[in-house]
C-alpha cells in the first residue's frame, strides 16, 4: 500500500526477534530503513533481506547513538522515524524478586532500556526540529499494567519511556513530531520461544480475549500507521497490543 513510501527509518534492536519485523514491514510500506542493532551479523542480515542498510550500535553509548544517526543522515538524506526497540528482556530470566536483583543488572537494563531510548530520542531531535516533523516510537510492555513480578527491573524500565513519551509529546510538538508509545503483550518471538515454556506461552493465550499466542507480525501494523501520515494527528497515546490482555 506504499503507507510510509519515501520515509526514512531507524529501527533499533533491528536485527532479530520483533525488530526485525518492524524492519520488514516497513521496508514492505516503502520506507528506506536503517537496522541498528548491538548485533552486527544480524543487522546486517535483515538489511541484505529488505534492501536497506545497516549499523552496529549500542544504544547505552552516546557516541554510538550519534553515530547511528549521523551515519542514517548521509545514507538516506535525512530521517522521519525513530523505533525504539532495542532492549533487554530475555537476558534477564529466570526471574528474581525485586530484593535478589543486583545492583549490575538493575543498572544494566536501565542503561539500555531507559537511557538508550533517551539517547536516541536526543540524537534525532534537532534534526526533526529542523524539518518540523518526525516520528518517535517508544516500545514499552503490557508488564506496566499488571506489575509483572520477577522483572522488576524491566518493568520499570518499560514504565519510564512510557512516561518519557509523553514528555517528549509535549517537548516535541511545537515542531510537528509525534511521539507515542506501544505496550505489546508477551510475544512469541525466537528469543521468548527459548526461554519460556510452551505451556506457559499457551496458558498466556488463554488468558486474552483473542486465545492464541501473539505473534511478532501482530505489532507491525501499529508500527507502520504510527509511522504513517494516517496518524499525523495522533501524538502522546498509548497503543496496547496483546489480543485483549489488558483494557487499555
Amino acid at each position: 500500500m506504499g503507507l510510509v513510501d519515501g520515509k526514512v527509518a531507524i529501527v533499533t534492536g533491528g536485527g532479530r526477534g520483533i525488530g526485525a519485523r518492524y524492519c520488514r514491514g516497513l521496508a514492505s510500506e516503502g520506507a528506506r530503513v536503517m537496522v541498528a542493532d548491538i548485533n552486527e551479523a544480524g543487522a546486517q542480515q535483515v538489511a541484505r533481506d529488505i534492501g536497506g542498510s545497516s549499523i552496529h550500535v549500542d544504544v547505552a553509548n552516546e557516541g554510538s547513538v550519534r553515530a547511528m544517526v549521523d551515519t542514517t543522515l548521509r545514507t538516506f538524506g535525512r530521517v522521519d522515524a525513530l523505533i525504539n526497540n532495542a532492549a533487554i528482556f530475555t537476558e534477564l530470566m529466570p526471574r528474581k524478586a525485586f530484593d535478589a536483583i543486583s545492583v549490575e543488572d538493575w543498572d544494566r537494563v536501565m542503561s539500555v532500556n531507559v537511557r538508550g531510548c533517551w539517547l536516541c530520542a536526543r540524537a534525532v531531535a534537532p534534526l526533526f526540529r529542523q524539518q518540523r516533523s518526525g516520528v518517535i516510537v517508544n516500545i514499552s510492555s503490557g508488564t506496566i499494567f499488571n506489575g509483572t513480578d520477577g522483572f522488576a527491573h524491566y518493568v520499570t524500565s518499560k514504565a519510564a519511556i512510557w512516561g518519557m513519551a509523553r514528555v517528549l509529546a509535549r517537548e516535541l510538538g511545537p515542531y510537528g513530531v509525534r511521539v507515542n508509545s506501544i505496550t505489546p503483550g508477551l510475544t512469541s518471538s525466537e528469543m521468548v520461544q527459548e526461554v519460556y515454556p510452551a505451556e506457559m506461552l499457551a496458558a498466556r493465550a488463554q488468558a486474552r480475549v483473542f486465545q492464541r499466542e501473539e505473534q511478532p507480525e501482530d505489532l507491525v501494523g501499529t508500527v507502520v500507521f504510527l509511522c504513517s501520515d494516517a496518524s499525523a494527528f495522533t501524538t502522546g497515546q498509548t497503543f496496547n497490543v496483546d489480543g485483549g490482555a489488558h483494557f487499555h
